[in-house]
């Protein structure tokens, strides 16, 4: 660890940008159909919320772009340089969704517009969230690298946290009436906070060892991710599961069960669990540098698959402490799988073309697994009549996740600097 910057410092460079980023996210989620309300044409309320969570998709989709080209700038001009840019334009794009006129202002332009926004919110993460993970594990001391690059992966709870608890409050003080017509855009406005405070923290952090190697060596970047076709499938097996059932818990769980006189108290419930699923992201990633990150995650792994079905039954038939507890089943294992697949999936990708490799996989993963969860969940409900569903289509990618991690080595002792 560099005598430069403390353990916090670090920690908190990698967190405060994945609070920006998925404060937006889970904000977005929350309110996606007052906002399909306003930007898309009047039809029927399923087409509406389809075209919300589609353009919510669209973000993910957006990220294997951004992936290429801010990973680009991680490997060749520096990690500080990439996580710089990346929050500046995040914090540029979430503001702007909360100005932007609808559809009944500019007509079809509304809808344009905001497919563009989410697209560079989805570029900006495609770079953020593993350059992040590359940054605070590089700086790591080896025996605390799980502990450490949790903070990462932390940083995502915390935003879903101050995302559920200001859909929360808005639901609250303004009611459905004003929150569906001008009121959910206090929240995106409001985050320009994070970006400023996230662009200070971050000015003057110093360069890893690792990143100025990567810096000096460029290699050519399609033989590069040829090359390292197997940890990026390897992260697909690490990655899947966990955030197709996070989508799946704290975004189209919370979507079906908000509307409603009671609405604001399932918001809450949702709030009080994320505190949890927060409080077992560091838990993961302290147990992984204890026991394996690759045994740790294949335990946790057969514990979401058998949680799946039973939580989701919870979570949308029952009232909000009945949901709160199905929640729990879920949150725990995903919580600590969460804060230790940074560190791990880090340690599987070479030095050479690490951030852009590790963007490219994470972000195909995700636009997979998470981005389309809400939609693929909300086309399930409906076309099979089935409102448990969703738990089988999570179920799917836990069972190639323990296919693809069981032949895996542990991957704790490895050098990053390789």
């Amino acid at each position: 660890m560099s005598a430069e910057q403390s353990h916090a410092r670090t920690a908190l460079a990698g967190l405060i940008g994945n609070v920006l980023e998925w404060f937006d996210f889970a904000v977005y989620g929350y309110f996606a159909d007052d906002i399909g309300k306003q930007f898309f044409p009047a039809s029927s309320p399923t087409a509406q919320q389809l075209l919300a969570f589609a353009v919510f998709a669209l973000g993910f989709i957006a990220r294997p772009v951004g992936s290429v080209v801010l990973g680009q700038v991680g490997d060749r001009i520096g990690r500080r340089a990439l996580l710089t840019l990346s929050i500046s334009l995040m914090g540029g794009s979430t503001l702007a969704i909360g100005l932007l006129p609808t559809h009944a202002q500019i007509g079809v332009a509304a809808p344009i517009l905001l497919v563009l926004v989410r697209l560079v919110q989805g570029f900006s993460l495609g770079g953020e969230f593993t350059g992040s993970m590359v940054y605070t594990t590089e700086l790591a001391a080896k025996t605390h690298r799980g502990l450490i690059s949790s903070s990462t992966a932390a940083g995502t709870t915390i935003g879903f946290i101050l995302g559920s608890g200001s859909a929360y409050l808005v639901s609250s003080v303004f009611g459905a009436a004003a929150v569906a017509d001008w009121a959910w855009r206090l929240p995106f406005i409001f985050s320009i906070v994070f970006c400023i405070a996230g662009y200070f923290l971050r000015h003057g952090i110093v360069e890893p060892e690792a990143g100025v190697k990567a810096a000096a060596v460029r290699p050519p970047l399609w033989s590069s991710l040829l090359a390292d076709a197997r940890p990026i499938g390897q992260t697909f097996g690490i990655v899947a599961m966990t955030n197709a059932a996070y989508y799946l818990v704290f975004t189209f769980a919370v979507g079906q069960r908000k509307a409603g006189v009671d609405g604001a108290d399932f918001l809450l419930a949702n709030t009080l669990v994320l505190v949890v699923a927060l409080g077992c992201k560091p838990l993961g990633g302290w147990l992984s540098d204890k026991l394996g990150r690759r045994r740790l995650m294949l335990v946790l792994t057969v514990a979401m698959l058998a949680a799946a079905y039973p939580s989701l039954r919870l979570m949308l038939d029952g009232s909000p402490l009945r949901f709160a507890a199905g929640q729990l089943l879920f949150a725990v294992p995903i919580g600590m799988a969460l804060g230790l697949q940074g560190a791990m999936v880090v340690e599987i990708f070479p030095l050479r073309s690490r951030v852009t490799s590790m963007s490219v996989a994470y972000s195909i993963t995700l636009a997979l697994a998470g981005g389309l969860a809400p939609f693929v969940s909300t086309w399930l409900t409906s076309a099979l009549d089935m409102p448990l569903a969703p738990a089988f289509y999570v179920m799917v990618y836990g069972v190639v996740g323990l296919a693809i991690i069981l032949p895996m080595r542990e991957t704790n002792a490895r050098s990053l600097s390789d």
